[in-house]
């Protein structure tokens, strides 16, 4: 099929180029398909112990890249493993990932793709246990557009896990729009922020910097367990005669380092403020549970937080046709990527600022809510899943996409936390938040239980 005569896109490209590697795979290749970051495709065949068969196919392959993907192909379109120096590092790289649609009859497929930005979305992990300690839970609390009550639920749950005897970190990583720090310590900012350690640890310079703090909120006990609130802003604040220059440090956070990436180097950052509350606090106890204010839209912050950082990613959204859209984007990047089955595991949906009115009902915004969910999340719910997912997957309350819902609160409009001593005991800010704290904090503890269970007492 020829198909020189018509431009061929991003999207098509990528289609055609997974066609022709299957098939080379069908003839028994191991091959590694590889995207640059102008989305231009090279084919990389390992033909160990099989040169003449790959050498005499390899005509053919590179007139299907020609015909099929036009401007997409790259310079040397075809690469033969016996011809190159170092295939076996690329053959074999931590960052390719398997064909989303499986291995074929007799080769198999792997994709690298090099990005200038977002990498960090294709490649989900789980955090492992520090050498010697348990690992802390980490949840992270993210949307896809801002100003839906992120980071004011943020400041909510960590004070609700503190008084259950929790000890709370909490990491603002909207370094673009700081909130959560600002609305657990009021003007009380430590000396340095999270963006004073990204920039001050990337030139070997990070010893001595005051970037957490203990919230001046005092935990109420729960039982024999006193809980504590520690804080890692996003910045820190104004000395006398020394200008704090937010905006110049934040133009220099997400760089690489020669020893290592912006991804590598933001979760350094958050086990560094791990690292900082055993060693200022009391006993030298680490966080029980670490809250990570993220930053929203696709973007390399929020890509590392839920795919490499977290254990649980709470989604919030409101019902309205750019949540939808955005989130389908993310979820059909997971998918393309084969991630699927690893990241619905992490997820969990919250119907932030959800009306209840005699025009609109709460139960009927709710319904409405879970329904757009779901059909969003079928993305996930791919045949991997198909035994989880049953005729009855729309109300199943344990599911990833049954949202926990957040009332829409008039009086948190536009307030100022620094000189609204008290906001978050008023009652009508605690029915807005009861359902969401209830319920989060049932799947926090029961990971930390289950963790007890698995590793003993900590």
């Amino acid at each position: 099929m020829n198909l020189s005569s018509f431009p061929v896109r991003f999207d098509e490209a990528r289609e055609h180029a997974f066609a022709i590697a299957r098939a080379a795979a069908g003839e028994g290749f191991p091959v590694l398909l590889v995207r640059d970051v102008l989305g231009c495709f090279t084919l990389i065949v390992d033909d160990e112990d099989r040169e003449e068969a790959a050498a005499g196919l390899r005509a053919s392959w590179e007139t299907e890249f020609e015909d099929r993907i036009g401007r997409y192909r790259s310079d040397r379109v075809v690469l033969l493993a016996s011809e190159m120096f170092s295939a076996g590092a690329l053959l074999s790289s931590p960052r390719a990932v398997d064909d989303p649609d499986g291995p074929t009859a007799a080769g198999s497929v792997r994709f690298l793709d090099n990005t200038v930005v977002g990498e960090d979305w294709a490649r989900v992990s789980t955090p492992a246990p520090e050498p010697g300690s348990t690992r802390t839970h980490r949840t992270v609390l993210y949307g896809f557009k801002g100003g839906v009550g992120r980071s004011t639920a943020t400041a909510m749950l960590a004070r609700h896990l503190a008084d259950r005897g929790h000890a709370v970190l909490v990491v603002d990583l909207d370094l673009e729009s700081p909130g959560a720090g600002p609305l657990l310590m009021g003007k009380e900012l430590p000396r340095h922020g999270l963006v004073d350690y990204l920039v001050e640890a990337a030139v070997g310079n990070a010893e001595g910097l005051e970037f957490v703090t203990r919230s001046p909120y005092t935990p109420r006990r729960s039982g024999d367990s006193i809980g504590e609130l520690w804080v890692a802003p996003a910045r820190g604040r104004h000395t006398e005669g020394v200008p704090y220059a937010y905006v110049d440090k934040l133009n220099r956070v997400y760089a690489d380092t020669p020893d290592a990436p912006f991804a590598t180097r933001l979760e350094r950052a958050v086990r560094a403020c791990e690292d900082a509350v055993a060693r200022d606090g009391d006993h030298e106890r680490r966080p029980d549970v670490v809250l990570l204010d993220s930053r929203a839209g696709i973007h390399d912050i929020a890509a590392v937080a839920i795919s490499r950082v977290c254990d649980l990613a709470l989604l919030f959204g409101s019902d309205n046709a750019q949540t939808w859209s955005g989130y389908r984007d993310l979820f059909t990047a997971w998918q393309l990527s084969g991630q699927a089955s690893r990241i619905r595991e992490k997820l969990g949906m919250v119907a932030s600022m959800v009306p209840d009115s005699v025009h609109y009902p709460l139960e009927s915004y709710l319904e409405r809510f879970r329904a757009h969910a779901y059909e969003c999340f079928e993305t996930l719910y791919d045949e991997v899943a198909a035994d989880e997912v049953q005729d009855g997957a729309l109300n199943d309350e344990s599911a990833p996409h049954w949202a926990v819902p957040i009332l829409f609160e008039p009086g948190l409009v536009g307030m100022d936390a620094a000189d609204a001593s008290g906001w978050q005991d008023r009652r009508f800010v605690r029915a807005a938040y009861g359902e969401f704290l209830e319920t989060t904090t049932r799947r926090i503890e029961n990971d930390l239980r289950g963790r007890t269970d698995q590793e003993g007492p900590r």
